[in-house]
This record gives C-alpha cells, sequence and structure tokens, in this order.
C-alpha cells in the first residue's frame, strides 16, 4: 500500500493525479499548496489542471543535505529531475520531473501531473508525490 507524503496536496494517482490547492474567497488568489491552520478558512479547496508547459528545469546529481527524506545514501543515491510547470491559467509549481531522458526535455513542452514513489516510511510503505512527466498525447492545457 502506498501513502502520500502529505495531506490536502495532491488527489489520485498516476495519470489520475491533480494537485490540490487554495482559492482564497475574497479575492479568488489561488495558493499552492493549500494553507494548512487557521489561514485554510479564507480558502476553497480546488483542483488545479493536469497538464502544463514545462517552465524550467535541471537534475539533482548529487544527494541534497538534510532534511532529504528520499533513499539513498551517498553512495547509492539515484539523481532526479526537478522543475517547474506552468498550469494553464493558474500557477507555476515546482515538483520532480519523472522522465526516460532528460536530455530530451524542452522548455514549452507539454507535461502532466503524475505521482512517484520516491522513498519507504518506517513501516515499508511507498510513500508518493506529485510529479509531472512528458505529456505523450501533447496536450499543454
Amino acid at each position: 500500500m502506498a501513502v502520500q507524503v502529505a495531506t490536502n496536496l495532491f488527489t489520485g494517482e498516476g495519470n489520475a493525479t491533480r494537485l490540490l490547492a487554495g482559492r482564497r474567497r475574497t479575492d479568488g488568489k489561488l495558493r499552492f499548496p493549500y494553507p494548512t491552520g487557521p489561514e485554510a478558512d479564507e480558502f476553497e479547496l480546488i483542483e488545479l489542471s493536469p497538464r502544463g508547459k514545462l517552465w524550467s528545469w535541471t537534475v539533482q546529481r548529487f544527494r541534497p543535505k538534510s532534511p532529504f527524506n528520499g533513499n539513498g545514501g551517498e553512495m547509492d543515491f539515484k539523481p532526479y529531475g526537478v522543475g517547474y510547470v506552468e498550469l494553464a491559467n493558474e500557477l507555476i509549481v515546482e515538483g520532480r520531473i519523472v522522465a526516460d531522458d532528460f536530455a530530451a526535455l524542452k522548455i514549452g513542452q507539454p507535461m502532466r501531473i503524475t505521482t512517484e514513489a520516491y522513498r519507504e516510511n518506517a513501516d515499508g510503505e511507498a510513500v508518493l508525490t506529485y510529479a509531472f512527466t512528458p505529456d505523450a498525447e501533447g496536450h499543454s492545457a
């Protein structure tokens, strides 16, 4: 069984994933991630578009310093992509990039939201976070 890395961050899994954001009731301004605590009362929970365009990206080629909570030590760390995706008429969101070939990524490329199991918790369960992947169908909005 897989568990989500945080509540009210996303819903669904794989191609059915949607990011959850807050829309401020007074002016409609969007905030991602959805606020927590008393401030959350000012926002309504909404689902963001599952598609967007790659705004910028890089590859994390060494293990980040603490508080990095992914799998792997200094010797067995696996590089991963991280970038920003502009969701149509909404927000620019940072997240992991899941791709077979990072060298093939292009700024402006259509992307879609997905999930990635990026570590295991103390109970041996996969921990899912949201990620972006090239949109094979070519949709960007």
